[in-house]
């Protein structure tokens, strides 16, 4: 009988599709949309060749494949061909970039290398000495380079290196890693190859990543991608077109098909990359999402083509529609067709401080100017100026005629929905005549907005739309997070009649200075909005509801009132509940003697400051208080509750309570807080096309009601079991239920649906008759997960409440870990095995070894340890393993984890290796050695502990290792030639490693 696994089903099924065994690449041309016929043509020819890792000429240690490497570098670049022997020094440049990496972090070093593979370096090569480009890559002829895909790549060392399933390689130089996990076991997912990649790979052998453009991850149901050092819940999911399916193994293959073609793994690389600086002033890697490539590369394809001249793109709020504008605006202002075009970026704010003015300067986009008056728009525009232009709709509407009749300026306006109808829209249009223009929306177009249509949509887009990426699409590839609403009191409601009023009385579109007139159109509502009563109630329910509910997990909140009047009464009245510091006011304000709100105006980096420290988990600032300001384009992932005290509605209410739904770590929905009843009626609120729209909202008392079936389809799996009984007995009557893998998935399974519903409901009072239950069901599931650590997207779905609900109180550690008597005692050892029942014996060493296993769950030797445990348990439960000899076997794997242990470094050995060489370069440190000694210990540390293995010591070929990789910090990456500081290092090691 065949049985199925990784190797044979999805590592071989990536190779094939790569490959293109079933001849399938010219059928599946996902971007024929973006492309000429000539050149579809060309880019389906475009395939990888499989070589066989062994075949590869390359030493284990080599992170390219330098041969392949220095015939690209011959082939690509004439002055190399010229003189041969440049190659090497070229080669011996990318060498010294894998070597940085402990110095430098892996992103930074990565962004240096990218430089390289882009064409962005150059060296002496040219007459009388002046600097050529190098090529690595050949983008402008793909057909010039070599795509070749290799399975089980060995790093840095043949026995006991890391090996990677999948490595795809162009000129010699591994862009991709690929890694495949078997798709028979439910509790075995894409995160567990994520996880490989993410925790494993990229800290222990960050040199193999140093190149790379993308790693991915499937176990044959789920394709996911992830760029270096990207957390593994953002890691995407690519799709093409309508097809969004997943679940098979045909779904994979299609997102291999569609993305890991040769020239989009090289269009990502040179136009869908970026190196940003984050908040906290790290630079991070940013890789497109499918939306953010398809939205992009179809606008370039209509400038290219010429025509349509327009096309609208619909991308949910909060799905990264400004990054996709970045990569737009990059690959447009690189296009050698389109001649050195001007892009312009038009947002509709009054001043220019957006989150696309942001998302542009955070990652260093090379010829971007601000456009801030019309003055300045006017002259860029006269002057032909070749860049990308940041302005405001409101500066096309002080200016007069025709600015500029060039055909190759290309023009996208953010929320195009908002001002573009009007006279703004007509205006831009007649001081571009002959512009391309792109509208992008967070918000759908909703049954009164034909303008926009008429504004963006060309006649070719179907539904009017060139691209469209909605709610339900965000929600499913985790891009967004769903939004939950909760109605409070119906008492601290309005009268239904006075909002209808209000909202009648109000224009669609509140000014963004909101100078208080809504407040004079709708009278009546002010007043009973305003009630010193009502502001108080809601107050003291803001507070409790957020420290019961919110605080707890980390998280942050808006408060959205009435007016500006209305921001100062609650900030009174919320300083006297939790004190003036958990609380600040933003709002427009002019500043001058006439305005009473003159106190609260915030300079433009006193903002900046105050926002800083609202996205800081450990700043005290927990509320903002605002009335129309922060409702769109503010991004702080860390909110996530509104309460919402505004009459709102369509679009702008839409745009608001998306400010909740980012992704942050531990944050599983954005939840609403209603106080006007505006969403008694969903449909009326948001008024759009889309019946799928209408369930943005989740109501919080619709999960309430699921939670008592979720946790009884659990208990389930449990009939008869006594759950007040502690220790052993209790845990081994449980694990008694779940007797094989087929039935510890299906509860996997059941359990991380029971655990997401307790994360988005908790600490509501509705879950105080479950606790038990749940904390019981939480243990048996941590005790039956595999002790390899495989799974980990069922372990993912445990947030900080359940984990810290357990850790309350952990009633199983009554279960004593004695293995080391266990298994060194001869007299114990007889008992066992004379014993009346060694199933029973068998369960409780069983235990104890996961809880021993699961302490070193990031060292290789003790995962590997954890997957001979899950093999052996295999075994005994196909019945190939009598219970007697189940148990000897066990007692043998219980001997080398205590064995294994003692041979792990104790922390205190480690600090006095680090001390001794430290003492021992400081010694040495002079004006010729101007080196950083805690870096160059460090390093050594870092090499050392990667390369030398238990007893290498009394190994001629452990010495050779250990030698090499000093030599590499030494001589290579610090320059310092001394035999005899050489020596006394090595000499150390010895002693300490």
């Amino acid at each position: 009988m065949t049985f199925f696994n990784e190797e044979n089903t999805v590592e071989q099924l990536v190779l094939d599709t790569l490959t293109d065994r079933d001849n399938q690449w010219c059928i599946a041309e996902p971007q024929a949309d973006y492309l000429d016929s000539h050149l579809t043509l060309l880019i389906s020819n475009l395939k990888w060749r499989f070589v066989a890792a062994e075949e590869l000429p390359r030493q284990h240690s080599d992170v390219l494949v330098e041969s392949m490497v220095r015939d690209a570098l011959i082939r690509l670049n004439p002055e190399i061909k010229a003189q041969p022997d440049r190659a090497d020094e070229v080669l011996y440049r990318l060498r010294t970039i894998p070597l940085s990496v402990q110095s430098e972090g892996l992103v930074r070093a990565n962004e240096l290398f990218a430089e390289w593979l882009r064409g962005e370096k150059s060296m002496p090569f040219g007459e009388r000495g002046e600097h050529t480009p190098v090529r690595l890559i050949d983008f402008e002829n793909l057909s010039n380079n070599d795509y070749v895909v290799t399975n089980q790549w060995v790093y840095p060392v043949k026995e006991g290196g890391r090996r990677f399933d999948i490595v795809m390689l162009v000129n010699g130089i591994p862009l991709v890693v690929g890694e495949a996990k078997t798709p028979v076991r439910p509790a075995v997912t894409w995160v567990d190859g994520a996880s490989d990649i993410h925790n494993g790979y990229e800290q222990s052998v960050p040199q193999m990543f140093v190149p790379n453009v993308l790693s991915f991850a499937t176990e044959g149901k789920c394709y996911r991608y992830g760029s270096v050092r990207m957390p593994i819940d953002i890691w995407g999911p690519w799709h093409e077109g309508n097809n969004k399916a997943e679940g098979t193994l045909a779904d994979v293959q299609r997102s291999i098909r569609s993305m890991l073609r040769p020239h989009v793994v090289l269009d990502i690389l040179q136009n869908f990359t970026l190196f940003a600086t984050d908040k906290k002033h790290r630079r991070i890697k940013i890789i497109c999402r499918y939306q953010q490539y398809e939205g992009a590369n179809l606008m370039v394809a209509r400038v290219v083509k010429g025509y349509p001249k327009k096309g609208l793109i619909w991308h949910f709020q909060g799905s990264g529609k400004s990054l996709l504008m970045v990569f737009a605006a990059q690959k447009l202002r690189m296009h050698r067709k389109l001649g050195n075009p001007t892009v312009m970026i038009v947002v509709d704010r009054i001043d220019l401080d957006t989150q696309i003015t942001a998302t542009f300067n955070a990652a260093d986009i090379p010829n971007m100017i601000g456009a801030a008056t019309r003055q300045e728009l006017q002259s860029l525009l006269a002057a032909d100026t070749r860049k990308i232009i940041i302005t405001t709709i409101h500066k096309f509407g002080e200016a007069d005629g025709r600015l500029n009749e060039r055909s190759n300026i290309i023009v996208m306006v953010d929320e195009a929905h908002r001002t573009q109808e009007g006279d703004l829209g007509r205006k831009m249009r007649d001081a571009l005549p002959n512009a391309f223009l792109f509208g992008l929306t967070g918000t759908p177009i909703n049954k009164r907005d034909r303008n926009t249509f008429w504004a963006f949509g060309a006649d070719e887009d179907e539904q009017g739309y060139m691209s469209r990426y909605s709610f339900q699409d965000s929600i499913r590839d985790k891009a967004t997070l769903p939004l939950h609403f909760e109605a409070v009191d119906v008492k601290l409601h309005i009268n239904k009649d006075a909002i209808d009023e209000a909202y009648s009385q109000m224009t669609d579109e509140l000014s963004e200075l909101d100078r208080d007139d809504l407040a004079k159109r709708a009278a009546k509502m002010a007043v009973l909005i305003k009630a010193p009563a009502r502001v108080n109630a809601i107050c003291q329910h803001i507070v409790k509801h957020f420290q019961e509910k919110v605080e707890p997990n980390g998280f942050k909140a808006q408060v959205v009132t009435f007016d500006r009047e209305c921001c100062v009464l609650y900030k009174k009245a919320m300083d006297e509940l939790v004190g003036p510091e958990a609380s600040a006011i933003v709002m427009h304000t002019q500043g001058g003697k006439s305005d009473e709100y003159a106190e609260w105006k915030l300079a433009k980096d006193e903002e900046e400051k105050l926002l800083d420290r609202f996205r800081d988990p450990n700043d005290p600032l927990k509320f903002l208080i605002v009335t129309s300001k922060l409702l769109t384009g503010f991004d702080a992932p860390i909110l996530q509750v509104m309460y919402l005290d505004k009459p709102m509605k369509d679009h702008n209410l839409l745009q608001a309570i998306c400010r909740t739904n980012r992704v942050y770590p531990g944050k599983t929905h954005g939840l609403i807080v209603d106080y006007l009843g505006i969403f008694d009626d969903v449909a009326t609120a948001l008024d759009f096309d889309e019946k799928a729209v209408q369930k943005v909202i989740t109501n919080l008392d619709d999960l309430k009601k699921e939670l008592p079936g979720v946790v009884a389809r659990c208990l389930a799996f449990f009939p008869g079991v006594d759950r007040t009984v502690g220790g052993y007995e209790g845990l081994i009557a449980a694990q008694d239920c779940l007797p094989d893998n087929e039935t510890r998935d299906k509860f996997a399974a059941e359990y991380s649906v029971l655990s997401r519903l307790w994360e988005a409901l908790s600490p509501d009072p509705c879950l105080g008759l479950y606790e038990k239950d749940y904390k019981w069901l939480t243990q048996v599931y941590e005790s039956v997960k595999p002790p390899s650590g495989n799974g980990k997207l069922l372990w993912h779905a445990l947030g900080a409440k359940t984990i810290e609900l357990v850790h309350e109180n952990v009633h199983l550690e009554t279960v004593r870990d004695d293995l080391d008597t266990l298994v060194m005692d001869a007299e114990v050892l007889e008992g066992l095995l004379d014993a009346k029942d060694p199933d029973k014996k068998s369960k409780e060493i069983e235990i104890k070894l996961i809880a021993r296993l699961r302490k070193h769950k990031d060292n290789p030797k003790f995962v590997a340890l954890g997957e001979r445990l899950e093999k052996l348990k295999e075994r005994h439960e196909q019945g190939l393993l009598h219970s007697l000899d189940f148990l000897k076997e066990l007692l043998t794997l219980a001997k080398e984890v205590v064995q294994a242990e003692k041979q792990v470094d104790p922390v205190d050995e480690q600090a006095k290796a680090k001390a001794a060489l430290t003492e021992l370069f400081a010694e040495v440190k002079n004006g010729k050695t101007p080196m950083v000694v805690e870096r160059i210990v460090t390093d050594i540390d870092e090499i050392v502990r990667l390369v030398r293995f238990p007893g290498w010591q009394n190994t001629k070929a452990g010495e050779r290792e250990v030698q090499k990789a000093l030599r590499k910090v030494i001589y290579v990456k610090y320059q310092v030639k001394d035999q005899d500081l050489f020596d006394k290092a090595f000499g150390y090691i010895r002693q300490y490693y």
